[in-house]
């Protein structure tokens, strides 16, 4: 079966990129993550999540960790932790209705090379991580820690799709030092009304 939506198909074949479109299928896409990609993967502070619910309401989110807060447990397997945030769930909510997933990780560091993770999910709490032969010891770790560290669920994410994006638009950045507030509620330290969402809701009423 030819990977992609039928949307996607729809639009190469209106616009004349199928040649371009099934190259990339056939050279770049893989339904499991290679060594390269895992190693990738394992050095990321950052990745941007997509979900949608069940009417296909989209939402997109950023995460982030210690590098290496994403585990691979094998090339089909990937699980990270959700920590304390504000308390919405809007990720979590739309997985709740919809197990797909779509996840971004970009290498701004060093490659600038981005690689895409797409497939189907499933929240697990630690208890039940805990009770699995499969789980790293840095799992096992992870649950240990207190704090904002602490995560409060996993989700787990079975690939499908895995597959590059390309580095030439992607900026190279330089890391600089910035002190982590992990699972604050110091408006301060969370941007507070950075964009004075609640003084135009006061001033609407």
């Amino acid at each position: 079966m030819k990977p992609g939506s039928s949307g996607e198909h729809r639009l190469q074949e209106e616009y004349g990129s199928q040649q371009r479109a099934d190259a990339f299928y056939d050279t770049q896409m893989l339904d499991h993550l290679n060594e390269r990609m895992i190693r990738l993967i394992e050095r990321q502070e950052m990745m941007f999540v997509a979900t949608a619910d069940g009417e296909g309401e989209c939402d997109s989110s950023f995460r982030a960790g210690l590098a290496g807060f994403v585990l691979v447990l094998n090339d089909k397997t990937l699980i990270y932790p959700e920590y304390r945030g504000n308390g919405v769930y809007a990720s979590l909510g739309n997985i709740a209705e919809n197990p797909h997933i779509g996840i971004l990780f970009v290498d701004f560091l060093e490659t600038t090379v981005g690689l895409h993770v797409n497939g189907k999910v499933a929240l697990v709490d630690n208890e039940q991580l805990l009770g699995r032969d499969d789980v790293p010891v840095a799992v096992r770790e992870a649950i240990q820690v207190g704090g904002g560290r602490h995560p409060e669920r996993w989700v787990q994410v079975s690939v499908e799709e895995a597959y590059i994006h390309c580095s030439k638009h992607v900026p190279r950045l330089a890391k600089v030092d910035k002190k982590i507030h992990w699972g604050s509620d110091d408006e301060s330290c969370k941007g507070g009304d950075f964009f004075a969402a609640g003084r135009t809701k006061e001033q609407s009423q």
